[in-house]
This record gives structure tokens, sequence and C-alpha cells, in this order.
């Protein structure tokens, strides 16, 4: 009889990190003056992911676009537990970035910030987005 699994393919890949299959990182990309991302050649639909081959929406080609850093947050949370490396507690915040999609952004600091508070992308910490709050 068989082992359970053995020889099947599977869903799960643990990713390159750990000795799996390479996946792909879906996290938006920081170039210093925009995030990085594409947007739809017909509908015009925004996406921080760059490799995606047609829209979501409508299927149509897509194209490399830069977007803007700033934007109000959409949610807000501050997260006590530990989450792989990062140590609580720490900031996490959706941003409907002004001109394009909406990303999750680390906060510098760890506080909820109001619905429609403006953040600003400021760099990336491990690969994520880093915002801190724009005060006027």
């Amino acid at each position: 009889m068989a082992e359970l699994g053995v020889g099947r393919p599977t869903k799960r890949r643990a990713g390159s990190a750990v000795g799996g299959l390479p996946v792909a990182d879906s996290r938006p990309v920081f170039a210093g003056d925009a995030v990085l991302g594409t947007r739809c050649s017909a509908c015009r639909y925004p996406s921080s992911q760059r490799d995606l081959p047609w829209c979501p929406a409508c299927y149509a080609p897509m194209v490399a676009e830069r977007f803007a850093t700033t934007g109000p947050v959409w949610s807000a949370t501050v997260v006590d537990i530990h989450v792989g490396t990062r140590k609580p507690p720490f900031g996490l915040a959706y941003v409907d970035l002004d001109d394009g999609p909406r990303v999750l952004v680390h906060l510098a600091e760890p506080a909820v910030l109001g619905l429609g508070s403006r953040v600003r992308i400021t760099g990336t910490d491990d690969g994520d987005l880093v915002a801190t709050e724009v005060r006027s």
C-alpha cells in the first residue's frame, strides 16, 4: 500500500526559501517615487501586480504603470502577535493609492489610523511597503 500523498501532485508549494518550487512574489514594488504595477489598456483597472498577462476585470492586455505613493487609509490595525520575523506590536493598513490600486502597507509606527487618514509610502522593509502618516 502506497503512503498517502506520495507521488501525487499537490497544491501546496512551500516556496524556494524552504527548498520547494519557486513561487511568484506578488508584493508591490516601491521604486523611490512610485509604486510599480500594471493598468488595463482597455478599462483602466489598476493592479499592484506587475506580471499580470491580462486584466482580471475585462481580459484585455495589461501595461506597466507607475502609481502615486500617497493615498487614504481604507483600513488599519495593530497586530499583537508574531508573524514571520515581525515582532509585535506593528501596524498594518490598506491604502487606496491616489491614482491606483489598494495596497497593504506596514506602518512606521504601531498605531491604528483613522479611516481616510493620509499616508505616504516611504520605503520597504524586508520586501513589504512601509508608510508614514502625513499630517497637514
